[in-house]
């Protein structure tokens, strides 16, 4: 993990009004006169992968809105073993958890270069006093971001190691546009599915020889499904 100061990420101040995925984020059911009740600014942050967001504990300055590329989820077992509990991706709202503690409960850590706008708590607590739409949509992110967490952890910590690579790369399948699946560190794979490097990089070369997917870069990070339907064997 890359530390890092939130001042060398700021890109200034965001547009909540021309957002381009306004829609898929909290501010999708406000209104002109909501928006005139944001007097605190919203920053544009851009994080290089490796870099931390906050760290678990962190007192929080604000909720997280992601515009771009991908976030890991971290914590630490009572063993002291690294655990990504969840992968977050456009359009998500990472670090919820704070509006109710004041803290973030999770490390989170750009796993990709990630586009974020950082809205201040007491803006979104303001924003949820005075519009029940906010209140509402709040809420359901809330638990939609609990039921996933569950959801992840359940399909990618049972089942056998190829069982686990699947699902996995199905997720990333499946969020995906143009029928690939972007793929990480093989260390971090192996931190969300509770394996070891090794079993994961020989699973996926064996999926690779099988003809279910090929590589699209050198790197091992990219790669084309050409058999969708094999991802969902179990």
């Amino acid at each position: 993990m890359i530390p890092i100061q939130t001042e060398s990420a700021w890109r200034g101040t965001s547009d909540c009004r021309n957002c381009g995925i306004r829609e898929m984020v909290l501010f999708a059911d406000l209104n002109e006169q909501d928006f005139n009740l944001i007097h605190a600014p919203i920053d544009d942050l851009v994080y290089q992968p490796g870099q931390a967001l906050y760290e678990a504990s962190d007192q929080a300055l604000g909720v997280f809105t992601l515009r771009k590329g991908m976030v890991k989820l971290v914590r630490v077992t009572a063993d002291g073993r690294e655990r990504v509990v969840r992968v977050l991706f456009a359009g998500d709202v990472v670090g919820l958890e704070a509006l109710a503690t004041r803290r973030y409960d999770s490390q989170a850590v750009a796993l990709s270069e990630v586009s974020l706008c950082r809205i201040p708590l007491d803006v979104v607590h303001q924003l949820g006093a005075n519009s029940p739409r906010l209140h509402r949509k709040l809420m359901e992110k809330w638990q939609s971001a609990l039921k996933l967490a569950d959801d992840w952890l359940a399909e990618l910590n049972f089942g056998t190691a190829r069982q686990r690579v699947l699902h996995f790369i199905r997720k990333m399948h499946e969020v995906s546009e143009d029928g690939t699946a972007t793929l990480f560190g093989r260390d971090d794979m192996g931190a969300m599915m509770d394996l070891k490097l090794e079993t994961v990089s020989r699973e996926v070369t064996a999926l690779v020889r099988a003809g279910v997917m090929v590589p699209l870069d050198k790197h091992g990070r990219h790669y084309k499904v050409l058999l969708p339907d094999l991802l969902q064997e179990t």
